[in-house]
């Protein structure tokens, strides 16, 4: 199935609670966009995101920290495109090494995972794929 991938820094105007936590609902942000790039990928079409099924907060995410944001279309309906979504934390700042310094982490962690559904409307979909 068709697969997407977005990865960017978590500023700190992305920070919204004390001690530069991000807000989870940004995880849900990116979600958004990877499921716009899939529908665009599969349909031709940005489509509307129904709903999320699941969504589970795994790993708190601060300013400063990288996330690669994927997903992948896993079911595919008349209309409905069925998605399931992974946020993995690649980089983290490192303060205790320097103001600037941050470290590729070896081992992703796992932040936020969910699934959803968008659809496309029949007279839309363009079937790019």
């Amino acid at each position: 199935m068709d697969k997407a991938m977005i990865r960017l820094r978590m500023s700190t105007a992305d920070a919204h609670y004390a001690g530069n936590l991000v807000d989870g609902a940004r995880m849900l942000a990116l979600f958004g966009d990877v499921a716009t790039e899939l529908l665009i990928r599969h349909d031709g079409d940005e489509g509307l995101f129904v709903a999320y099924d699941n969504v589970e907060f795994l790993a708190p995410v601060y300013a400063g920290d990288y996330i690669e944001a994927t997903g992948e279309i896993v079911q595919v309906g008349n209309s409905s495109r069925k998605m399931e979504f992974v946020a993995k934390k690649v980089i983290a700042p490192n303060p205790e090494a320097g103001v600037t310094a941050a470290d590729l982490l070896v081992e992703p962690v796992i932040v936020c995972k969910a699934s959803g559904t968008c659809v496309v409307p029949k007279d839309r979909q363009r079937g790019v794929k």
